[in-house]
């Protein structure tokens, strides 16, 4: 058996193309923003860990948990202000919802890992973060299981 490596641009594209199909955000990023990403509903998304999954690994090859972050971005101070957590929780929702409905995002992954089945399910947590604006946030962990990632060559 020979292991697959991780291909990013393959399961990053993948989950970014979902963003896109919904149709509610002005821009959709495949990387951390490190200045403020803009008015309206912004997408980002880029790794945040890597894990062996013992539980699915054999005697040559090692399956993987590839978490990424994906961060929903609304400016604090879009009017009216009531509505920010609405339409941040919208476009939430509709993410995870094209998540599951893709569990193997086109055949690039195993399956995401919905229900935690080894780690953290899909979720996301809601904050702030403050470039030269106060962003309202949903940071949600979409967790990647990809099975034979890594060969072990005795």
């Amino acid at each position: 058996m020979i292991a697959v490596a991780l291909d990013l641009t393959t399961y990053r594209s993948a989950a970014l193309s979902h963003a896109q199909s919904l149709g509610l955000f002005e821009q959709v990023l495949g990387h951390e923003p490190v200045s403020a990403p803009g008015s309206g509903l912004v997408y980002a998304l880029w790794v945040k860990r890597v894990t062996p999954i013992a539980a699915r690994s054999g005697l040559d090859a090692v399956s993987v948990r590839l978490e990424l972050n994906g961060r929903v971005y609304l400016p604090a101070d879009t009017e009216p202000q009531d509505g920010v957590d609405v339409d941040l929780t919208a476009a939430v929702d509709g993410l995870m919802n094209a998540y599951a409905g893709d569990f193997e995002l086109g055949g690039s992954v195993a399956n995401v890992d919905l229900l935690g089945m080894h780690g953290a399910p899909l979720n996301a947590d809601f904050g702030y973060a403050r470039f030269d604006t106060t962003y309202r946030v949903a940071t949600l962990t979409v967790p990647l299981i990809i099975n034979d990632a890594w060969e072990e060559v005795a």
